[in-house]
């Protein structure tokens, strides 16, 4: 890890506004993975946000937009995460997803196992597929090929491939937050 984590007494008052705003989202939304420490400091994507604060807060709030707006199944969103997640080998992003695919969107481990080897899983179903091939096609480089877009709008609807898009983009951004942080998979240790 190339950043400390700032425990909430050593917090700025524009860390600690933003903290307050993530934490209470944290403590809601993000359960079966750590996320925060047993001195309350955050880890994970959103340590280096509270570093930052001015920039922690615009990519925090169009994380909490694309949440509180989402049209896509749960299921659709995480498979879309995990393809990201795991084809930027962002340790943290899939460890977090992992315990939301399972907890929240209840994908089966072994779809699950399949996304993060880079695999597409057999046997999807039509959506979830949709999905996985749209954020593999956009995570792949280069300008989306028109069959996985259009099959995509056709199965979400203009918002939901526009949300798909957005989706893949901020988790490519939070890839990067991780790994150029090394942000990895925290100890359990340090909970």
């Amino acid at each position: 890890m190339r950043l400390p984590l700032i425990p909430p007494s050593k917090l700025t008052p524009e860390q600690a506004a933003l903290y307050d705003d993530m934490k209470a989202s944290i403590s809601a939304d993000y359960q079966g993975f750590i996320s925060m420490c047993s001195d309350g400091s955050l880890t994970g994507p959103w340590n280096p946000w509270l570093h930052w604060p001015k920039v922690g807060k615009a990519a925090w709030e169009l994380s909490k937009q694309l949440t509180a707006t989402s049209t896509l199944p749960e299921e659709c969103r995480q498979i879309a995460i995990l393809v990201t997640g795991a084809r930027f080998k962002a340790g943290y992003e899939v460890y977090a997803h992992v315990a939301l695919a399972q907890k929240a969107a209840h994908l089966d481990d072994d779809v699950i196992s399949a996304i993060i080897a880079g695999q597409r899983p057999s046997g999807l179903p039509r959506k979830q597929a949709l999905a996985y091939d749209a954020a593999a096609a956009l995570v792949s480089g280069g300008t989306m090929p028109e069959l996985p877009f259009r099959l995509a709008r056709e199965a979400f609807g203009a918002d939901g491939v526009a949300e798909l898009i957005f989706l893949v983009g901020m988790y490519s951004n939070v890839s990067m937050v991780l790994n150029g942080f090394d942000m990895g998979i925290p100890a359990p240790d340090r909970n």
